[in-house]
């Protein structure tokens, strides 16, 4: 987690209005925060020099240097390629944006500022940790009711934010509509990854229901495991096909796009990707994204033998093990109790001994329990996460373990 002010952060402050000079170190030195401002751009690149800011904020529209030759000049420095430059500008067009993250820029703040979270926006972008957030934990079915009111009952679906702005979605189960009407009451635009982990009904059954997909000036890439007899495309296509649902994909008005991936190492939207084929029925993928020095897992549907069943493969735990070793976050399919998963062998899905030994084995951080068999109400969730940690005591691990709720949001 970011602990946001454990040091002040030296800041300077480059804009041509002497009222937005104010108002950014006004709200950054209250937040106990060391800045320099300059009003002008004479001389501009030799004061970053001398100065030696952790951060540069600066506009774009200035007379003399403009921001974005700034920028340029400071990328070109090797004194101050550790120096983090953020653009503070009203200039909301989205090419202006896009190429200040492509001349380099580490984030783009439009005006007007909000001055209650100015400060901790900055802190955020400095900190340059990813933002994951659970709208969907259970797996087969949602649930509703009494029974699911501290879990919640929709089924798979995590966001994953970036500093830079890049923005990963994992499935889309019917927790993806939750996460549309976040983003909708935070009407903002959209260009994100969706990476399905495989087509079972749990994992797509409300992309449909995900209203930035119909919005002009969105953008999307809808990324999953590649099947030798249909792509992705087909697959999300057919779901939406007029005999099982009124609304066709011809309806949506973003822009969108479709990628078939194998098992392999991507980079995508300048982030490493990692994808491994599961133990599950049909072709299924998990993911590791690596982040800087951080790292988040996404294994499920996903099923792990009992040692001694003929089905146990030890290569592939060796494999899994290796894939998701040292993880900040693995996220992974805890459907079953063990005395329940006795009766569910062979149905893609694992139970709690097996996810504390992986985690345990590979050095996970932390472990989220997930993918809840829709038959457990809280208490039962309640019960094995108790389970788990007992286990994981047991063993002495360093491991941490959350039952993530919907909604939670946690920095890595």
């Amino acid at each position: 987690m970011n602990d946001r002010s454990a040091k002040s952060i030296k800041i300077m402050v480059i804009d041509d209005d002497p009222s937005m000079i104010a108002l950014e170190t006004a709200l950054l030195e209250a937040a106990g925060h060391d800045v320099t401002a300059l009003q002008s751009t004479e001389d501009v690149l030799a004061k970053i020099k001398g100065q030696a800011p952790d951060c540069v904020l600066t506009d774009i529209m200035m007379p003399g240097i403009d921001g974005m030759q700034l920028l340029k000049q400071i990328r070109d420095e090797p004194a101050l390629s550790a120096t983090k430059v953020i653009m503070v500008s009203a200039k909301t067009f989205e090419y202006d944006q896009r190429a200040a993250m492509q001349l380099g820029a580490d984030s783009f703040i439009t005006k007007p500022i909000d001055e209650d979270s100015f400060a901790g926006q900055i802190e955020d972008i400095l900190a340059d940790q990813m933002q994951m957030s659970f709208w969907g934990v259970r797996g087969t079915l949602p649930v509703s009711g009494q029974r699911s009111l501290r879990y919640g009952g929709n089924t798979s679906c995590v966001s994953l934010d970036f500093p830079r702005g890049q923005q990963f979605i994992f499935d889309a189960g019917s927790g993806i509509k939750e996460y549309s009407n976040a983003l909708m009451a935070a009407q903002t635009k959209m260009n994100a990854k969706i990476f399905i982990s495989h087509p079972h009904w749990d994992h797509i059954n409300a992309l449909p229901f995900f209203v930035p997909l119909y919005i002009p000036g969105n953008e999307f890439e809808v990324l999953g495991a590649a099947h030798p007899h249909i792509t992705m495309r087909e697959l999300i296509a057919a779901q939406m096909d007029d005999v099982y649902f009124p609304i066709t994909m011809k309806e949506f008005g973003s822009r969108i796009y479709f990628r078939d991936l194998n098992e392999g190492e991507y980079e995508i939207d300048g982030i490493s990707v990692k994808t491994l084929l599961l133990s599950h029925p049909g072709n299924c993928l998990g993911y590791r994204i690596d982040y800087g020095e951080h790292s988040f897992c996404y294994i499920t549907d996903n099923e792990l033998f009992l040692p001694g069943d003929a089905s146990h493969n030890p290569h592939y735990v060796e494999r899994l093990t290796k894939f998701v070793a040292g993880a900040d976050a693995l996220i992974t399919d805890t459907t079953y109790t063990d005395a329940e998963y006795q009766s569910k062998i062979g149905w893609g899905h694992s139970c709690i001994s097996q996810v504390v030994n992986l985690a345990h084995e590979a050095a996970v951080k932390t472990l989220y329990l997930f993918h809840h068999d829709p038959d457990q109400d809280d208490d039962a969730i309640d019960a094995k996460h108790a389970r788990a940690a007992a286990l994981l005591d047991e063993r002495n691990s360093s491991t941490q373990l959350v039952s993530p709720n919907e909604t939670l949001s946690v920095k890595i």
